[in-house]
């Protein structure tokens, strides 16, 4: 069937078009058809206006997927990811550049400023009788303090969403994991293998091209359980628990629902593991 019909049913409508598409990949106006077929039933009268309904049909295609797509129950959950990744860099960044501007300024308590933690030194500069540092500082503040109420409603959100992987590794660490994959349904067609280095596509690339060590673990590092394991067991827990959230993505994606049976299970195979390696 082309794009446009069968003979005898020839219709130009883009919804129409769009719903054959939809049937019928091969109906896609991959490649342009013979238009003298749709001049000879009368509904054109040049190729230009036959050029005029493939532009039609493939933006209405194009707006039905963006509208698909926004329409995704993790949607805004990975835009609340994105915004708090955006907001790190920000303050990371300007947290570098009032720490040197402070340092031109008064050099003596460089050493001082450098071994403290960084929240620590902006809230000192937010004292500072430099008025222009100490609003930039009192920014800074501002921006930390957003970006933790993000993270708690990040969380929040995740634990909705993706309920199965938030009670694995915690709703932040789901959540990041499923942005850096791209959508949730996306991440239910990874392996576990490619669930555990999600975050270490580097480290990944530079193993295949250069031979250096294969990751064992990107993101999901980020979790208690893995950060706090012995060196010599985080690859071998890491593999188990992606494997396990690789089946926690499946049910959030296709079920929606908390499966506490799978859940306390992956849970106990898990403690198990650690308590081996203690």
């Amino acid at each position: 069937m082309k794009w446009y019909g069968e003979h005898g049913s020839y219709s130009l409508d883009a919804a129409e078009a769009a719903s054959r598409v939809r049937q019928n990949t091969d109906a896609a106006p991959k490649q342009l058809c013979d238009w003298k077929e749709l001049e000879a039933a009368g509904l054109i009268k040049s190729r230009e206006e036959y050029l005029a309904a493939v532009r039609g049909a493939a933006v209405y295609l194009a707006n039905d997927g963006i509208a698909k797509a926004l329409s995704e129950k993790d949607t805004e959950m990975l835009q609340m990811v994105r915004m708090l990744d955006e907001l790190d860099d920000v303050i990371n960044l300007l947290t570098e550049r009032l720490t040197e501007w402070h340092q031109s300024t008064t050099p003596d308590s460089s050493r001082k400023y450098h071994r403290s933690a960084a929240k620590k030194f902006i809230q000192t500069v937010a004292k500072s009788k430099n008025p222009s540092m100490k609003s930039v500082a009192r920014e800074i503040l501002s921006l930390t303090s957003l970006r933790t109420n993000l993270m708690k409603d990040v969380s929040r959100t995740a634990d909705a969403v993706i309920p199965n992987m938030s009670a694995l590794v915690g709703g932040l660490v789901a959540a990041r994991l499923v942005s850096r994959a791209g959508s949730l349904s996306l991440m239910a067609k990874m392996p576990g293998s490619s669930i555990q280095v999600l975050g270490a596509e580097s480290a990944l690339f530079s193993h295949i091209r250069a031979g250096t060590p294969s990751p064992k673990h990107g993101l999901i590092f980020q979790h208690r359980r893995v950060h706090n394991a012995p060196r010599e067991v985080r690859g071998k827990l890491a593999r188990v628990l992606s494997a396990k959230l690789a089946i926690a993505c499946r049910l959030d994606a296709y079920r929606g629902e908390l499966d506490e049976a799978f859940v306390a299970d992956a849970n106990e195979k898990i403690d198990k593991l650690m308590e081996a390696s203690a």
